[in-house]
């Protein structure tokens, strides 16, 4: 027998042509709604067969118990800069998804002074949400620090390689080992990586994708030849390019701003792409800068990856069954004109 679909949020808000927050505030008894419009929101809810959560409970570091139905998301500040908009973008998906499960979102950013110091956010310590999302790296002494006091909370776009807290990221190794065998398929053996390796654990693990691809295919590969694309804070910085006799014929990038940023290098020292130079990005997300060729690229839909991890951490503070640790969410080579075919 087949399973009956799951009635959502946005499913009641199409029946009656009202948006999502409407209905949300409405099954929740939120102030903002007509006492006979949340009356209809509510008989049509319990025709559709829609399950009115329960209040959700949480655990703060006091050991009080709260019931707000907001989901917290903490952003390290370094990840939130006006050079790096792609959190912003996961950010605004993630607050989609779990308000279409009935959460709220708020967000707080992590400055690297309390990331040091290991300071608790304040909407934990003001009792504000039920559960904790942290968007974006975070040192592991931090997160050991946090778990002491506040267990409600997930990993977003990266996990411990040390501490087995739950987690949601993308399949970053098996993603860029499919691009760089898609780039060497095109004829490139003298390829080059460009992102700090151990800057993130997305980073490391595209780089050993990377490796895995090459070292397939007998190509030289080595953690020496790796071009560094930002600091030891992790801000985006100017690339240094290879001397000339040292140039690849291919760049595998760890992100599509790496990509547009080394695309206006190579130009402004007359290389053409692809023409003289193939390179490729990661994510498929380039809202504010425009490159002279359409980027080959990975993209992860930002809807499968929110949607896992809105569903992990409303398990969790729920106390329903989840599958504990890493989870990964895979995505599809983008093909474009970066990459020029050197066969033959």
């Amino acid at each position: 027998m087949a399973q009956k679909k799951k009635v959502r949020l946005s499913d009641i808000a199409a029946r009656l042509n009202i948006s999502t927050v409407t209905v949300s505030k409405a099954l929740a008894d939120k102030d903002g709604v007509g006492d006979e419009l949340r009356q209809q929101i509510k008989d049509i809810a319990e025709k559709m067969g829609y399950q009115v959560k329960k209040t959700t409970l949480s655990t703060s570091g006091n050991g009080s118990q709260t019931q707000t139905g907001n989901i917290g998301i903490l952003i390290p500040s370094r990840f939130f800069s006006p050079n790096v908009s792609y959190y912003w973008h996961i950010f605004n998906a993630l607050s989609t998804e779990l308000l279409s499960h009935g959460f709220y979102s708020i967000m707080e950013l992590l400055t690297d002074e309390d990331e040091q110091a290991c300071t608790l956010p304040r909407i934990l310590k003001d009792n504000k949400v039920d559960g904790l999302i942290i968007l974006g790296q975070t040192s592991d002494s931090y997160l050991e620090a946090l778990n002491t006091s506040y267990q409600n909370f997930i990993l977003f776009d990266f996990y411990s390689a040390k501490l087995p807290f739950d987690s949601v990221s993308n399949d970053n190794y098996f993603c860029s080992y499919l691009m760089t065998d898609y780039v060497i398929s095109q004829g490139h053996k003298n390829i080059r990586f460009v992102g700090n390796f151990g800057a993130t654990t997305s980073i490391s693990d595209r780089f050993m994708g990377f490796q895995k691809a090459m070292l397939e295919n007998k190509l030289s590969c080595s953690a020496d030849d790796i071009i560094n694309d930002r600091d030891n804070n992790g801000k985006l910085i100017k690339i240094n390019l290879p001397s000339a006799k040292n140039m690849p014929t291919a760049f595998v990038c760890n992100c599509d701003e790496t990509a547009a940023n080394l695309i206006t290098v190579l130009e402004e020292n007359g290389y053409k792409v692809p023409k003289d130079i193939s390179v490729t990005g990661f994510d498929n997300y380039l809202p504010q800068k425009e490159t002279p060729v359409e980027l080959t690229t990975v993209f992860i839909r930002p809807e499968d990856s929110t949607k896992v991890a809105a569903e992990l951490i409303i398990n969790k503070i729920t106390g329903r069954p989840y599958i504990k640790g890493r989870h990964l969410v895979s995505g599809s080579l983008v093909i474009r004109d970066s990459v020029n075919s050197v066969r033959g």
